[in-house]
């Protein structure tokens, strides 16, 4: 395999405030697992990073309903997390965490980077708290009236309906999030992140993204006009203190949890590479000219992702509008793709947990396979648009696409020729049909592939299966069932162009179905790891309390192009690789949805 080009694969960091459903995971996990899966089929030396994002408001508020610290909180709510991603079988390198050392010394870093160069300024401004507790309300837990559009239902940071920043002051009616009282706004002083000072930097930069999806770069450079200077600071006593004298040694004043965040991804490689006893190696994926960066997130993190993240990281290597010096780190990359999922809503509803809508990653799983639901979502999940997830259609596609289709080819294949040959037979003289199918197996690695490298996740997945559909209907029209007697040559032939294009198809879905690929390729005679998968493993670092992170072995045999299946290797009758669910699941499920459970 070749050693290939570098491919960090940075995906959105969910929130510690509790257990993530499956609308979160259709925007960041099951994409960039996917996406990852396939970089390291085509021979590239991918970095897959994420941790949980556990600073800022909904920490302590999820902390306050429970009776815990907010670090018992972030622990309690990491494992959780990581535990589902881990069973989803999301391929992290590294699934951290945003309260080490080590991240705190990063996110301390840039800003003072950002300072140095003038893209970070001290204001006094108007903060919003709440009057019965005193305590500061962060501008996401403040709603009111958008002064732009009209929306009751924007943010203090953001309105959703226009995309534009909004400062919580701005705000007509506001009201907090939190207990409904109308917030009391006092002076207070902040640090700000200039965002105007790289308007011309973005723009230009934002204008060669001719392969984005379009929706993420139109949305990015509509937001241009509007860049204000934005506070990195709150009033706060949870979160990575500011390192400045007069500042650092406040219990009240603290970086505030965006900002923080998005430098995650940077620390998550960072403490990778120092995992892996190289504590260089991340480098190679931030400041080589050839490697390649790709974001994944949900449509509500764009902004962070194609303007703030990139201007911090210009403003750092001292490219923005006014210039500057690299800091310590030295030059960092920009992202090279920004794939934006749209959201996924449960039976014409929107998510919510307080609402009982939806269903928990946990819960999923429980009762369904990972692969079922990873089929669902990147077959039917909102790559490009909103999307309803309904009980009957993950019934339909698992039944009639996973087992009746895909499944039904796995096991009739090699039932027939474990039961007439014991072993892959030998292929004689190939008929056109025979040839035309094994060109088309062979041909979809260069589509898929192409698909896949550009996020295009529901092209890719649909091509495989029509491959498979053709390989099906390929088995109904020579009938290698009645040639036993007849012909046994041309039997073999047949059952081995079958068998040669499962184990295509099976390469093919990889990315999408590592679970069950991993089975085939035991069903098929392979042995060894095929599918590496995530575990949890324990990890420690100097003057900080022990954690766990997520992370795995993937470099395998797994390659992304067709290879010849060794003759004469045995073959053991199968047992079905999916499970047909019976139509009663969606009248218990929509039961539980009524329920609120």
């Amino acid at each position: 395999m070749s050693s290939g080009k570098h491919v960090l694969t940075a995906v959105a960091w969910p929130y510690a405030s509790g257990p993530r459903h499956i609308g979160h995971v259709a925007g960041f996990g099951v994409p960039s697992d996917v996406f990852a899966r396939y970089q390291r089929m085509a021979g590239n030396r991918v970095l897959m990073v994420s941790g949980t994002d556990e600073h800022g408001t909904p920490i302590l508020v999820a902390a306050d309903q429970a009776g815990r610290t907010p670090r018992e909180t972030a622990d309690h709510f990491n494992r959780v997390i990581a535990e589902d991603l881990r069973d989803l079988g999301l391929s992290y390198d590294l699934f951290t965490r945003t309260t080490t050392r080590n991240h705190y010394a990063i996110v301390q870093e840039i800003f003072l980077g950002l300072l140095r160069n003038g893209y970070v300024f001290p204001k006094t401004a108007m903060g919003a708290i709440s009057p019965s507790t005193g305590r500061t309300l962060p501008d996401r837990y403040i709603e009111g009236t958008c002064p732009i559009c009209g929306y009751d239902g924007a943010r203090g940071d953001q309105c959703d309906q226009c995309g534009n920043q909004l400062d919580p002051i701005d705000l007509i009616n506001p009201r907090s999030k939190v207990n409904g009282e109308v917030p009391k706004f006092v002076e207070t002083e902040h640090y700000f992140l200039d965002l105007p000072a790289f308007a011309e930097s973005l723009a230009g930069w934002l204008r060669t993204r001719t392969s984005w999806r379009p929706n993420v770069v139109k949305f990015s450079l509509n937001l241009l006009d509007d860049l204000r200077p934005r506070a990195i600071t709150r009033d706060l006593d949870w979160g990575v203190p500011v390192p400045l004298p007069g500042w650092q040694d406040r219990s009240d004043k603290r970086i505030y949890v965006w900002f923080d965040a998005v430098i995650g991804y940077l620390s998550a490689s960072i403490e990778w590479a120092r995992r892996s006893g190289d504590p260089e190696a991340w480098r190679a994926w931030w400041q080589s000219e050839t490697a390649e960066a790709h974001y994944f997130m949900g449509k509500d993190n764009i902004v962070f992702h194609s303007e703030i993240w990139p201007g911090m990281l210009l403003g750092y290597s001292g490219r923005g509008d006014r210039g500057g010096e690299p800091g310590r780190l030295g030059a960092l990359n920009l992202p090279s793709d920004v794939v934006s999922s749209e959201f996924l809503t449960m039976e014409a509803r929107k998510f919510s947990a307080s609402r009982g809508v939806g269903i928990l990653v946990r819960d999923f799983l429980e009762r369904y396979d990972a692969d079922a639901l990873r089929y669902y979502l990147s077959a039917a999940g909102p790559e490009t648009q909103d999307t309803d997830f309904t009980w009957s259609e993950f019934l339909r596609r698992n039944n009639d696409e996973l087992v009746a289709g895909w499944g039904n080819l796995v096991n009739r294949s090699i039932s027939m020729a474990a039961k007439n040959v014991g072993y892959i037979p030998a292929a004689g003289a190939l008929t056109d049909a025979d040839a035309a199918l094994l060109a088309t197996a062979k041909a979809a690695f260069g589509t898929v592939g192409e698909q896949l490298g550009r996020s295009r996740f529901k092209a890719a997945i649909t091509d495989v299966m029509r491959v498979v559909a053709e390989a099906n209907k390929y088995l109904s029209d020579t009938a290698p069932w009645k040639l036993k007697d007849t012909d046994p040559e041309r039997m073999a032939t047949v059952l081995h162009v079958a068998l040669q294009v499962v184990d295509d198809c099976k390469s093919l879905l990889t990315p999408f179905l590592p679970a069950s690929a991993q089975r085939i390729h035991e069903l098929l005679g392979g042995t060894g790891t095929w599918s590496g998968m995530p575990e949890l493993r324990a990890a420690s670092e100097e003057g900080g309390p022990d954690y766990s992170v997520l992370t795995g072995e993937y470099r395998t045999e797994a390659r992304w192009e067709s290879v010849p299946l060794p003759v004469g290797r045995p073959l053991q009758p199968p047992t079905p690789v999916f499970a047909k669910l019976d139509r009663s699941i969606v009248d218990r499920e929509l039961a539980r949805l009524e329920g609120g459970e």
